[in-house]
């Protein structure tokens, strides 16, 4: 039965199949040259604006260096230092890095310190000698008043310390406030396509009016990324320098992305997430911590108060009568 269906011949069929086969060789064969690839390109190009950014990051580098890392410490701190042989002292690298952490970097720093460390009990002993003699002129024997003034004396050793740690936690504490919107504008930039060192310097110049500590470091860092052959190392530095809890953990994730090549956005994402709930769990915490604090105020301040309104009508009332 013939239901109009045209079946070709076989030859017919092996001219279009040689046919077809010889335009898809003409294709496959002139598709380099008609479609060129263009990721060779865009590689080259990422790599000249990765090498531009890094001579930009020196050049801006270096003019902070000039300000502020490489100012020659004071000829009386550096022969204080000197006389006494006080640079063993930092040769462990933790004055350094606790200077490093409260945003004092540079060799005029510890040169500082180290000097202010030295100087702070003689100042404070002959301040506090000088005031006992002439102000309170105590009955006390002299040896007794000289040994007040030494004691005195010797807690000025640990003031500098005191400084130092107190430029910590205040650092510490803004940084962990700016961090989790710092991770956010961090992974805005990471997702549109920006490379890690220009997303470091766009969200360094973004949140420095909220925290010109956290501003400072991601900015530091950026300039590391420049100048370290190991971006290892300069995440790591990051973490080091601040020494707060959720920056470390984004180190590790930045340095797992670097040498895995893992994506960052969910990560970013998460942590961003942790670090904002991190840092309500801690006003909270503050929060709950705030009536047993008030307790002492309130009984020795506002108790007597009110006893003394509901009380003194009475008593006013009972010796009228």
């Amino acid at each position: 039965m013939n239901l109009g269906v045209h079946i070709p011949d076989p030859e017919q069929l092996a001219a279009i199949m040689a046919g077809f086969s010889a335009f898809s060789a003409v294709v496959v064969v002139s598709w380099p040259y008609v479609f060129r690839d263009t990721l060779s390109d865009r590689m080259r190009r990422v790599e000249g604006e990765r090498e531009r950014i890094r001579q930009r990051e020196r050049a801006r580098l270096e003019e902070k260096s000039r300000v502020s890392l490489r100012v020659e410490p004071k000829r009386l701190f550096q022969a204080i230092v000197d006389r006494f042989r006080l640079a063993k002292q930092a040769e462990d690298g933790e004055i350094v890095r606790k200077l490093s952490m409260a945003g004092y970097r540079g060799h005029a720093a510890v040169t500082a310190f180290l000097a202010f460390r030295l100087i702070a009990p003689v100042a404070i002993f002959a301040a506090c000698l000088l005031y006992i003699l002439l102000v309170v002129r105590p009955e006390a024997p002299l040896l007794l008043v000289v040994a007040m003034a030494a004691a005195m004396g010797a807690l000025g050793y640990f003031s500098p310390a005191i400084f130092v740690r107190n430029r910590i936690t205040k650092r510490q504490q803004s940084i962990r406030r700016s961090w989790p919107e710092a991770l956010d504008l961090l992974l805005i930039t990471v997702e549109a396509g920006m490379g890690i060192e220009s997303a470091f310097r766009k969200v360094g110049e973004e949140i420095g009016t909220q925290s010109p500590e956290t501003a400072e470091e991601i900015l530091l860092t950026t300039a590391e990324l420049s100048y370290l052959q190991d971006r290892r190392q300069a995440f790591e530095n990051l973490g080091q320098r601040t020494g707060v809890e959720g920056v470390r953990a984004v180190v590790t994730s930045l340095i797992q992305a670097e040498k895995y090549g893992t994506p960052l956005g969910q990560a970013l994402r998460v942590m961003a997430q942790e670090n904002r709930d991190m840092r309500m769990s801690e006003a909270e915490k503050r929060a709950a911590a705030l009536p047993p604090k008030l307790t002492v105020p309130m009984i020795l301040f506002f108790l007597p108060v009110l006893f003394a309104v509901i009380i003194t009508p009475a008593v006013i009332q009972i010796m009228s009568t």
